[in-house]
């Protein structure tokens, strides 16, 4: 019985991860574009991370896409939160799912047709086709998964009653939250963990009190993930687990006085929903207490928003602190992060030769070591990402952010290299490349201008040096300064080839536009 209840565990959190990954590929795009135009305030928020959660089944994912648009700044910090409280609130909703259609519903009859249709779509389709068959395999899959554990449980009936659980009194409510706790920490997901208790109240193994208390001990049990999480996340990604985990604790302490009061309104307001069995009673309890602590902590955003940046202090930005690997479960967020990471490095190096240029300035070890932890993160970044993604466009972006990534590395390597603005100025030929190269360093947002200027100084460089080799063997300049001046304008020719082109694959590295097949050559 017990390897029977593990196994249906096991098939549950399988089936959960594919139709999980499925809904999320099958989403594509949708979480960027909900957040990015749909989010206003904490108040809608709240309602779209709880509706974008139950869409894709997960709420990491809307967390990690979150986490992007926050450290884009593309949403406030106090909206993020907003989005947070609503993720919580759309985990319940596997509760509902697993309690009216697992138990009420013989769907372990249908569930093995649909994982072979899942299946077929999946090895057959492509594109969404594929997702929505991984979608659908995995959706079968859980109820297999349900249909063992629930068979597991009730063999285990005859040994194992509410009896064998801690009362519900004040103390043995705090054993059960602890038993709670303990079998998410274990199972490393709150679905499987409600999913376990809601097979053993259906099979009489705990009262609807005792389970309770144990789904209160698995909504905090979520916030020994988050901790474990936000371990060498970045900035925004500890913050998020904080809020996560305060919003947890404080829901549950404002559900466990209450925990009587809550059981007894959810076990009568269900009386009419399919029989009012105690297992729906249990998902509308999760929840309810959920909700309360909603309706708890938004009034309190403000203060809350603050003491969340207390406790998680920024200190000065750098160029990698968002690429943060927890987001490369969510393509679309990390692909974004990724973008915008190489942006500010490439910025920050072009201001760098500029200001060499203009003013001899010796460019900074520090930036240059920064840079090279931005381009080494943002390439391990990558790779961690899904190298067949269902989303063409994902895969034309990573493709054009390696491209990127590649250039940037090689005008970090010049940056090193720089020669005196006193040798890029030393006769009226390399004065005019210098010229173009300032130029270029100060419209760098245009990859079109970069790319005809990139053009003018890569002929200018050729007859340069053919000017320069020829006053060489005249005798009109010593071999030893031809030389330099030689490496200064290929210097100068391949700071703005790569610049231009990291530009260009970062461009390139957004949807592409209709009708166009992305760039992918250097």
């Amino acid at each position: 019985m017990l390897w029977q209840i593990l196994g249906g565990i096991g098939l549950f959190l399988l089936g959960m991860m594919l139709m999980t990954d499925g809904l999320k590929s099958l989403a594509g795009g949708a979480l960027r574009a909900i957040l990015a135009r749909l989010v206003r305030g904490p108040v809608s928020g709240v309602g779209w991370g709880a509706a974008l959660t139950c869409l894709v089944q997960s709420s990491s994912a809307t967390t990690m896409t979150t986490i992007g648009f926050v450290s884009a700044g593309l949403l406030s910090f106090p909206q993020a939160i907003g989005v947070i409280f609503g993720a919580n609130l759309g985990t319940t909703s596997t509760g509902w799912i697993v309690s009216l259609l697992g138990f009420k519903f013989s769907i372990g009859v249908v569930a093995q047709p649909l994982i072979f249709v899942g299946v077929v779509l999946r090895l057959l389709g492509r594109d969404r086709v594929a997702a929505l068959g991984t979608a659908i395999a995995g959706f079968g899959l859980l109820f297999v998964g349900l249909d063992v554990l629930q068979a597991g449980m009730a063999g285990l009936s005859e040994s194992v009653s509410p009896e064998s659980f801690p009362a519900p009194t004040l103390l043995g409510s705090f054993a059960l939250i602890g038993i709670g706790i303990a079998m998410t920490v274990v199972l490393q997901s709150s679905s499987a963990a409600i999913a376990t208790t809601l097979a053993a109240l259906y099979a009489g193994n705990i009262t609807l009190d005792q389970a309770a208390a144990m789904v209160i001990g698995q909504n905090i049990g979520t916030c020994v993930t988050a901790v474990i999480a936000s371990i060498g996340a970045s900035p925004s990604g500890r913050r998020t687990a904080v809020a996560h985990i305060g919003f947890n604790i404080v829901t549950g302490l404002l559900a466990l006085p209450l925990l009587p009061f809550i059981v007894d309104v959810t076990d009568w307001a269900t009386q009419g929903i399919e029989g009012g069995s105690d297992t729906i009673a249990l998902a509308a309890f999760h929840t309810i207490f959920n909700v309360l602590g909603v309706v708890v902590l938004l009034p309190l955003l403000g203060p809350f928003s603050r003491l969340v940046e207390r406790i998680v202090p920024v200190r000065e930005p750098s160029l990698s602190e968002n690429l943060d690997p927890s987001v490369a479960s969510v393509p679309a967020v990390a692909l974004d992060t990724i973008r915008s990471a190489l942006v500010r490095t490439r910025s920050a190096l072009a201001e760098a030769i500029s200001a060499r240029l203009e003013s001899d300035r010796r460019i900074a070890p520090a930036l240059v070591t920064e840079a090279r932890i931005a381009t080494e993160r943002a390439a391990d970044l990558i790779g961690l990402i899904s190298t067949q993604p269902t989303v063409k466009s994902d895969w034309s972006s990573q493709n054009n952010l390696l491209h990127a990534v590649d250039h940037l590395v090689s005008l970090i390597d010049a940056s090193e290299e720089a020669p005196s603005s006193a040798l890029l100025k030393a006769d009226e030929g390399t004065r005019a490349i210098t010229k173009r190269l300032q130029i270029a360093l100060k419209s760098i947002d245009d990859p079109g201008h970069l790319e005809t200027l990139s053009r003018e100084v890569a002929q200018e460089r050729a007859i340069e040096r053919k000017a320069i080799l020829e006053r060489t063997s005249t005798g009109g300049l010593a071999p030893s300064s031809a030389m330099r001046r030689i490496d200064a304008v290929q210097w100068a020719d391949s700071v703005l080839f790569h610049l231009w082109r990291s530009g260009r694959h970062i461009a390139d590295s957004g949807a592409p536009r209709p009708g166009e097949a992305p760039e992918t050559s250097d």
